[in-house]
């Protein structure tokens, strides 16, 4: 049985409507933590001059193998095992690199090396576009990402919701420089910065 995140259906239309306008010609894009693999396939179908190669820790891959093979898409490739705090990543370059939820279930070291592994493989020219909730200047954006930040810091110490400045500044020391703040539904954010 397929895994499946019905956070998945529900953010894949606003975040799809990001994403067109960036991917507007042929391109390869990576995705950072593919999770169930839903993304993936949904992106990939309706980018079809677009190659979407999926990304994710090894005990992610069959229920993202499952959504690929069911899809049969052309354009989907992986999914490779990437754990961003290993290197070298298992590619070379990206024109493109996207990622969904995936900044607060990661601690501090690991998003840091999230963003130094995307500044050596994207291309020049190419975005980062990071989905999520965040905090603006050390503040919730809502009441709701309070309650989520505590749940998430029950579960696991070192996650949370984290900030635009810091990641600013881990974008800036991977080269990136900062472009879009895309206000999304339910109090989520989806960043862009690009490569310098």
């Amino acid at each position: 049985m397929k895994p499946y995140s019905a956070a998945c259906d529900e953010n894949r239309d606003p975040i799809l409507g990001i994403l067109r306008p960036l991917l507007d010609r042929p391109a390869l894009v990576l995705e950072i933590g593919s999770g169930t693999g839903q993304h993936a396939v949904y992106f990939a179908a309706r980018l079809p001059h677009v190659i979407w190669v999926s990304s994710d820790l090894p005990r992610h891959h069959a229920g993202i193998r499952a959504w690929m093979a069911e899809a049969g898409l052309a354009g989907l490739r992986g999914p490779l095992a990437l754990d961003v705090t290993e290197s070298p990543w298992p590619i070379d370059a990206a024109d493109v690199v996207f990622s969904a939820n995936t900044a607060h279930i990661m601690d501090e070291s690991a998003v840091a090396a999230m963003f130094a592994g995307v500044g050596r493989i994207l291309r020049p020219g190419g975005p980062f576009i990071l989905y999520g909730p965040f905090n603006v200047d050390g503040c919730y954006t809502s009441e709701s990402n309070r309650r989520f930040d505590a749940w998430l810091r029950q579960r696991d110490p070192a996650s949370g919701i984290r900030d635009i400045r810091w990641l600013n500044h881990l974008a800036e020391r991977a080269g990136l420089a900062p472009e879009a703040d895309h206000a999304m539904p339910v109090n989520n954010r989806t960043l862009i910065w690009r490569k310098t």
